[in-house]
């Protein structure tokens, strides 16, 4: 076994982490006082034999905005080699949602300094699929598109609110944000024209605002031509003209349509994701940070009630894994990553606690911290 956390240029470890563990008022509003997507995983069912559902948090069903609770994820997260969260952070009709984990959680705890953050702009479409049935009934709750006067209002908010927060993630001295949608942000902001004045004008601000530049990062999977567009044909180009200085993935399904149902082997999108890694070092110009994927079971989010069939998300194939597939999986990782210049040996790890779509290093009461001790085995603890 390699010991990375002894080798020079360790590289760092950042978690997605989804913020839908705690009250909000608009959730409130549909699924009644208390909700968050608790809900979902407490009545979570095993859909076919040998399918391991429920999960169950060892820390129980905590509320994440509590200060007392999230201190505690951060010192797991640093005793156990996680050096940030990248928060899934929403933006809907003037005003942040499922902001609590963050402004009331994280910024309470006491031990913030011991963890980076930083912003990855879920800019989708929010629809109710909580849950969702074989018809894939899911009614839109949040439109994603964003004008570019609301675009800088956002932008305001988020320099002021978060990149000036002493625990915010900079590489290389400015801010990282990660924009997830870019052919939709570009489709709603009005075309590539616009959107490129608009972030522009957010790297003008951030500089402004005292830092040295906004690292602007983006999400390649939901990259493609847009009808009728003129300026941007590739992938390549979007990185361009955007602006953006580094490229990421947030999860191993996005490159890969898993065929075998009910269950997939880890192995399987762990092999095609590897062959992306190299694929996006060598196509692109721009630093690639490569994701870990430790899990995949949606199932919580379907109408349990309903057959199991292959239906698509939700209702898709489960990815089967142990600790010890994830511990090869981030040693491989890692030695791809460590080519890269010491600034930028970042991986992005799916996810800290997405226990809705089975992707979660929070210890659960089956494999106990099973997925944080690997990650820990191979980087050591993050020092901060």
């Amino acid at each position: 076994m390699k010991d990375f956390s002894q080798q020079p240029g360790r590289p760092q470890l950042a978690a997605y982490y989804f913020p839908n563990f705690s009250p909000d008022p608009r959730h409130e509003a549909i699924h009644g006082k208390g909700w968050s997507e608790w809900e979902l995983v407490k009545n979570a069912r095993p859909r076919f034999p040998g399918h391991d559902q429920p999960k169950v948090p060892l820390w129980g069903f905590e509320d994440e905005s509590d200060p007392a609770v999230m201190a505690k994820k951060i010192n797991a997260a640093a005793d156990y080699g996680v050096d940030g969260f990248l928060f899934d952070w929403y933006w809907y009709d003037g005003k942040p949602f499922m902001e609590r984990a963050l402004t009331r959680g994280l910024f309470g705890a006491p031990n913030n300094g011991r963890i980076r953050y930083s912003l990855m702009w879920a800019n989708h479409d929010w629809n109710n699929i909580h849950p969702m049935n074989h018809a894939h009934e899911s009614p839109l709750v949040f439109k994603g598109a964003i004008s570019y006067e609301e675009f800088d209002r956002m932008t305001d908010y988020v320099i002021e609110k978060h990149f000036a927060h002493p625990s915010y993630w900079k590489i290389n001295g400015a801010p990282w944000f990660m924009l997830y949608e870019m052919a939709g942000f570009v489709e709603g902001i009005g075309g590539w024209d616009v959107a490129r004045k608009a972030l522009v004008r957010f790297r003008e601000k951030t500089v402004q605002a005292g830092f040295p530049d906004l690292h602007l990062t983006a999400i390649l999977w939901g990259i493609h031509i847009l009808p009728g567009e003129k300026t941007v044909t590739s992938p390549e180009e979007m990185i361009r003209v955007s602006g953006a200085q580094s490229i990421i993935s947030y999860v191993w399904q996005h490159h890969i349509d898993m065929k075998d149902f009910p269950e997939t082997e880890y192995e399987v999108p762990q092999t095609v994701n590897e062959v992306y890694w190299e694929e996006c070092r060598n196509r692109y110009a721009v630093p690639y940070f490569p994701n870990v994927t430790m899990g995949w079971d949606s199932s919580p989010r379907t109408r349990q009630d309903e057959p199991w069939l292959n239906h698509g998300y939700p209702f898709c194939p489960v990815m089967k894994t142990t600790p010890e597939q994830f511990r090869k999986a981030l040693e491989k990782c890692a030695a791809f990553i460590r080519q890269a210049p010491p600034e930028y040996r970042i991986i992005t790890i799916n996810a800290w606690n997405e226990w809705t779509e089975g992707s979660y290093l929070e210890p659960d009461i089956r494999n106990k911290f099973g997925y944080l001790e690997a990650i820990r085995s191979v980087f050591g603890p993050s020092g901060r």
